[in-house]
């Protein structure tokens, strides 16, 4: 019996991801091309970014799409963010403009400001907001249009692939990956305004209708959020507002961190606020203790058994017991690893990539509202228990 009871979280937990997780669709095959269409504004907020940005604007340059423009805004970067900027080729924009940012106002968060200033120059009908770390393939604009215009709906946002090219992300990105997964398994269609807190978007590529975006209030309606993405799709999500999530894994890719520092630093500034922000008032107390509790018990503590076990230290549970749930978890994150796009033998070193995602959601959850980014501090408010206010007819 002891047996079934340790083996009982890892048999529900494949339960809950046969029954509960859902990919989003494909973007459509078909991309929409030519000078008919309307003029795409492609706003990059960029703070220090000079080992980026120049990929990410050329490739955004490249696109097949036929109108389109780039605004990066610099936001009083202190590397050479602005003169990559400039020095970057534009590709087939027909517009290419790099914007020096303004002092941060008070109350506002440094992205959602840079994302305010790229929109007030910007001349398109439509605007896309993605971040200076990501890789577009030249279809990927006009096949992004095509579901915002032939599907009908207000917003896209895409869940791309993610490039892991040093040990500490193959070994810990995956496991941040899943976790954020299984907090919105099925993102195949966005929730009604009921069920606001569990709309998602991804802010590394967010396409929008500009009369949508106004309407909503722009990026002032989250002006207060570290993760504005998520709030700014719970915002479209109160406003009766159809955001589509899509896939695009083959046309769309970030590299987020580049070594285990800036991993952990880029992590603890938003996983505790994304939680709080995705839950009810009652849940906001527990719900990082409980994700990182969680965490140990499943990844960590089988392993800890066994090696106690060959040390010759007994804990009540069969050795024998805890080397197969260890052996079971090893071939899970094996499959976790391929799947999040880093070698499958990562998975392997799981205990390890477990015990860095727990210490990162710890010092986020320790962090509380003090946020630390880029050379900036802010201290934000905890995030309403109500939703996020509608804008106004008229």
């Amino acid at each position: 019996m002891s047996s079934l009871l340790f083996a009982a979280p890892w048999l529900t937990l494949l339960v809950y991801m046969a029954l509960r997780m859902r990919l989003p669709r494909q973007l459509p095959i078909d991309p929409r091309a030519g000078e008919e269409g309307p003029l795409v504004s492609v706003i990059i907020p960029a703070r220090n970014e000079e080992l980026n940005l120049a990929n990410c604007v050329e490739s955004v340059g490249s696109s097949e799409y036929g109108r389109f423009e780039i605004i990066v805004v610099d936001d009083r970067s202190t590397d050479r963010t602005a003169e990559v900027a400039r020095a970057a080729s534009p590709g087939h924009a027909t517009r290419f403009e790099v914007v020096s940012g303004e002092e941060l106002p008070e109350g506002w968060m440094g992205k959602p400001w840079a994302c305010a200033q790229g929109a007030q120059v910007s001349r398109g009908d439509v605007l896309l907001f993605t971040d200076a770390d990501t890789t577009h393939h030249p279809e990927l604009l006009g096949r992004a249009l095509a579901t915002l215009f032939e599907d009908g709906v207000d917003a896209v946002t895409l869940m791309g692939s993610q490039l892991m090219e040093s040990f500490w992300e193959r070994v810990v990105q995956p496991h941040v990956f899943f976790t954020l997964a299984l907090g919105f398994p099925d993102i195949r269609e966005p929730p009604p305004p009921k069920r606001w807190r569990r709309a998602v978007a991804n802010g590394q590529f967010i396409l929008i209708h500009r009369s949508v975006y106004d309407e909503i209030g722009g990026h002032d309606s989250v002006r207060g959020d570290v993760v504005e993405d998520q709030r700014l799709a719970q915002v479209l999500c109160v406003s009766g507002k159809y955001l589509a999530m899509r896939l695009a894994e083959e046309h769309f890719a970030t590299r987020m961190y580049r070594s285990l520092p800036d991993l952990v630093e880029g992590w603890s500034k938003n996983v505790a606020l994304a939680a709080r922000q995705s839950v009810p008032g009652w849940l906001r107390p527990v719900a990082l203790p409980g994700m990182i509790t969680w965490g140990v018990i499943f990844w960590l503590a089988p392993p800890l058994v066994v090696v106690l076990g060959f040390a010759g230290v007994s804990v009540g549970v069969p050795v024998g017991v805890a080397q197969a749930v260890t052996a079971g978890s090893a071939l899970f994150w094996c499959a976790v690893t391929w799947r999040a796009g880093a070698p499958p033998w990562y998975g392997l070193l799981y205990p390890l990539g477990a015990a860095i995602s727990a210490y990162i959601f710890a010092r986020s959850w320790r962090r509380g509202t003090r946020v630390e980014w880029k050379g900036r501090e802010y201290e934000v408010s905890q995030p309403s228990v109500s939703p996020p206010s509608a804008p106004s007819p008229g």
